[in-house]
């Protein structure tokens, strides 16, 4: 097996089953919570939909940390990883406290705006988990750091082993928690269990042999110097996450336009797709910690990481595309959907596999471009691709759910082309460097 791709398939396996583990868990979550009824279940799923939103927020020190860790790992500078380790903390201690002191302030006008009015029965209850979840927001950005400095030092099976054991701690936790205390309980349980793998996430950093030995030397850099460049590299990052989020919103907006059935149907196939989805950004995650190790290296090995990359992430796409189209009737029966809800169902996972395959690739080799420093490239992509979604939706939307996977198989063409452009150039400039240091 080529050694890049052995490489990124070590490093994405772990991230991709601890994605899968939050997204177990937030399904059991809310098997617990709809016992409450139907105003507890509205209450925690816009609760939990914000957090993925602030989930863009970490990003920002999360995974530039991540890049700088690597790279200065490659460099085999202990004082870089230092300086890199300090500047993710500064920025996160920069960040939190503004996010979950301007939250925890704001969370009945937060959840009359998710809720759309005042006079819902959800609202007391969208407040009441605000009221504990916004708070543990800290915990929750702690612990990204914390995953992303583990996966700058080459470490993703810690990050697995600390989102197993809190998603396995809420399963436990929910049922007693959510019974004494109802939703507040629900928030409760995810904020204690998360605890608990933050303070062992703690450990392991003193644990950490690279970082323990960058912990000895002085550091490369001031601490303010270090937190605009981790800022530098992660605001982009947290951007593009920040621009999808938001475009995969305004897209439900023109479903609904399609009916209740549609949007029905379209919501339960867009949580079957998560199984496929997660696997490509893992593989972008494994392909930035790898390109961001071989350039701190002084190798730049950028074109053989996206080639194998792709053919990743590719042929998990192509694999989902071909099982979404044989099972889509047993996958929508399975989620016990009525016979209209089922019939739409089945024909958008059926029509969404080219759409899968293309953002296979492109998500896989959004990572080297963030692993090299050009992750504000790829940002514009995005924007572009999003630019060109939303309209095509709207106007495609006509014919009906497969207009949509149409629409959006369009858009994710128009980026794959773009970026392939763009990494067509890197081999150039690698032939441009490789002459020049013949010539010296």
């Amino acid at each position: 097996m080529n050694a890049h791709r052995r490489q990124l398939i070590a490093l994405a396996h772990p991230v991709y089953f601890s994605l899968l583990a939050s997204v177990a868990a937030g399904i059991i979550n809310t098997v617990w919570v709809s016992r409450l009824g139907g105003a507890a279940v509205a209450a925690v799923a816009v609760a939990t939909n914000t957090e993925n939103v602030l989930l863009g927020v970490a990003l920002v020190f999360a995974s530039g940390t991540t890049v700088l860790v690597a790279h200065a790992r490659g460099a085999r500078s202990p004082g870089s990883v230092r300086a890199a380790v300090r500047g993710g903390w500064a920025l996160c201690a920069v960040v939190t406290p503004v996010v979950v002191v301007g939250g925890f302030l704001l969370r009945e006008p937060l959840a009359r705006l998710v809720l759309g009015g005042d006079e819902s029965a959800a609202l007391p209850l969208a407040v009441a988990y605000f009221a504990i979840s916004l708070p543990g927001i800290a915990v929750f950005y702690v612990q990204q750091l914390v995953d992303g400095i583990l996966k700058g030092t080459g470490d993703t099976r810690t990050p697995l082993r600390l989102a197993l054991l809190a998603n396995g701690l809420i399963l436990v936790c929910d049922p007693f928690l959510i019974h004494l205390y109802g939703v507040r309980g629900a928030a409760a349980s995810t904020v204690l269990c998360r605890c608990v793998a933050l303070a062992l996430g703690l450990r392991a950093l003193r644990r950490n042999e690279l970082l323990r030995a960058s912990a000895r030397v002085r550091t490369a850099e001031g601490t303010g110097s270090a937190l605009r460049r981790t800022l530098t590299t992660g605001l982009p990052m947290s951007a593009d996450f920040t621009v999808r989020q938001g475009g995969a919103l305004v897209l439900v907006a023109i479903v609904a336009r399609l009916g209740v059935t549609a949007v029905a149907a379209y919501s339960i196939a867009y949580k079957v797709m998560y199984v496929a989805t997660m696997a490509f950004y893992s593989v972008r995650q494994a392909a930035s910690i790898h390109t961001a190790h071989t350039r701190g290296a002084g190798r730049d090995e950028r074109r053989a990481i996206g080639r194998q990359a792709v053919l990743v992430s590719g042929t998990v796409g192509l694999g989902a595309a071909a099982a979404l189209f044989g099972t889509a009737p047993w996958i929508m029966a399975a989620f016990g959907a009525g016979p209209g809800v089922a019939h739409a169902g089945v024909l958008f996972l059926r029509c969404i596999g080219p759409y899968l395959l293309l953002m296979a690739c492109f998500i896989a080799l959004g990572g080297v471009f963030e692993g090299s420093g050009g992750a504000p490239v790829l940002l514009r992509v995005t924007v572009l691709g999003t630019a060109v979604q939303l309209p095509l939706a709207y106007g495609l939307s006509g014919l009906g759910l497969p207009g949509v996977c149409l629409a959006v198989a369009l858009a994710m063409a128009v980026q794959c082309v773009v970026v392939a452009v763009l990494f067509a150039r890197t081999r150039r400039q690698e032939e441009a460097e490789v002459s020049l240091v013949r010539v010296a």
